[in-house]
């Protein structure tokens, strides 16, 4: 039964690509739906797309090997949420529509009037690099979910994932990617929110506690599971948790959610979808927390030495609900990692055409010609993605941790920019450059030299300096703006 549910989902979803196809004419179409979302799709399309797999299955399994110092990610990236809606959503849609711009290179590149055209050609390449690790997690975590549930090498599990997102993307567009991203976003609350409850329900009868299972969990996994800081004090108390907290930093410059703000109908949409992305987050982002814990506790932490524990959502659900529940629910976690990659690789794919082909190097090409562009590098890129998935899984990388590296060099490098260009008036071109190039270049460094990542977090360094060097350089560079 679970397979069936699971199947008729994907059928769905390729019957929304083949639906949604002749509504993609211009570029402004296969990249923004043409700037006609509603509100609500706006915000579960945000919501759907901001919370990979990772969320799903990377966070459940991160609160069962670290424990409770895991929870100061799930404040950061409420806070964080809060943040980008309220300092990104309103002004960047009025501003890319004043510059008539259908990506964030196109806008910072005519906000700033880069003859150089240097903005856009570095924003290009910096959205193809990092979205590259970044789709290959999805693809990544799409092995795990269907090695659960049909016991599928993973292997194969990550060729039929990556085939299915590459095959409703390249015909739908950015219309597929936000109507199956309202669906998607419900099926994933309905996840975060019940299975926790019904996990909760089972193990109150049974007399098993939270707490019990994070002590034992301290001498499995070699963590102090059951401390807030993970058993340090002080100053590594204080890393410990501004670590976890950076997270949040990341929302304010992801290139595939602030591009949800310039599709909404109107700014004036903004105040309603921005209550509704909210309401989803709070529930969202702890409950994945709690999957977590529940399965620590349902299970044991013994079991998670044999059983990957990225993949105790699906395990959970399969365990505790009904079979058409469980195949919901499951289809839930393999929809987190549909929509954050399909709209991956319509950012990447608007980079490479839009950014760099059609406007860095200045080809004159119809309408048409560009949409088709467009759909043949998603091919290009939805494959180079896929060689990076197979490599992480041969390798036996961690999502977490390669979304990590991704959601820093995106965030660091764009976030900066993004306040400063909105909300300060003095920034400048070579503020800008400086700060795409300091948060791109730190996250590379950083994240790749162990004595620093094990210092402080590659997500929290990158940003502040990408953010001193966005204010610094445009600070000495103002006779020149």
């Amino acid at each position: 039964m679970i397979g069936i549910i699971f199947i008729l989902y994907l059928v769905f979803l390729l019957g929304v690509g083949v639906w949604t196809f002749k509504f993609n004419k211009t570029q402004e179409d296969y990249l923004l739906a043409g700037r006609k979302l509603g509100p609500w799709v706006t915000a579960f399309s945000e919501r759907a797309s901001g919370e990979s797999a990772w969320l799903l299955l990377a966070l459940p399994g991160a609160a069962i090997t670290i424990g409770l110092s895991e929870s100061w990610a799930v404040i950061g990236i409420i806070f964080g949420i809060i943040a980008s809606w309220f300092l990104i959503a309103e002004r960047l849609r009025e501003e890319t529509e004043k510059y008539d711009a259908l990506t964030i290179p196109e806008y910072l590149h005519r906000k700033f009037n880069d003859s150089s055209n240097i903005i856009r050609l570095f924003s290009s390449v910096i959205i193809a690099f990092f979205f590259l690790f970044y789709v290959s997690a999805q693809f990544h975590a799409s092995g795990k979910v269907l090695n659960s549930l049909f016991d599928l090498d993973p292997i194969t599990g990550i060729s039929m994932g990556a085939a299915i997102i590459i095959i409703y993307t390249l015909m739908g567009g950015f219309y597929a990617v936000a109507w199956t991203d309202l669906l998607q976003g419900i099926l994933m609350i309905g996840t975060l929110v019940i299975l926790p409850i019904a996990g909760y329900i089972e193990l109150s009868e049974s007399g098993m506690t939270i707490s019990d299972s994070l002590a034992a969990a301290n001498s499995v996994f070699k963590n102090n599971n059951s401390s807030f800081f993970g058993g340090k004090d002080g100053f590594a108390a204080l890393i410990t948790a501004l670590g976890g907290l950076s997270w949040g930093l990341g929302y304010l410059g992801q290139p595939h959610l602030v591009i949800r703000y310039m599709a909404i109908r109107s700014s004036k949409d903004v105040k309603v979808a921005r209550k509704i992305a909210i309401a989803w987050a709070l529930p969202g982002i702890t409950g994945a927390f709690l999957v977590g814990l529940v399965a620590l506790v349902y299970f044991g932490p013994e079991y998670f030495l044999t059983v990957d524990p990225e993949q105790s959502m699906p395990i959970l659900a399969k365990s505790l609900l009904h079979p058409v529940l469980a195949g919901l629910f499951i289809s839930g976690a393999v929809a987190a990692m549909m929509s954050t990659a399909d709209s991956q690789l319509l950012v990447s794919t608007s980079a490479v055409t839009e950014d760099f082909y059609h406007q860095y190097l200045g080809k004159d090409l119809s309408q048409e010609v560009l949409v088709k562009l467009s759909r043949v590098m998603i091919v290009v890129l939805g494959l180079a993605a896929y060689g990076i998935a197979i490599f992480s899984e041969i390798q036996g990388k961690k999502i977490f941790g390669v979304v990590s590296y991704a959601w820093s060099g995106l965030g660091s490098a764009f976030g900066p920019a993004l306040v400063m260009a909105l909300w300060w008036k003095k920034t400048t071109r070579k503020g800008i450059i400086a700060g795409l190039l300091v948060g791109f270049l730190t996250t590379i460094i950083w994240a790749n030299i162990p004595a620093l990542k094990a210092l402080v977090t590659e997500r929290l360094s990158s940003f502040i300096f990408a953010f001193l060097a966005v204010y610094i350089v445009s600070l000495q560079t103002q006779n020149e703006s």
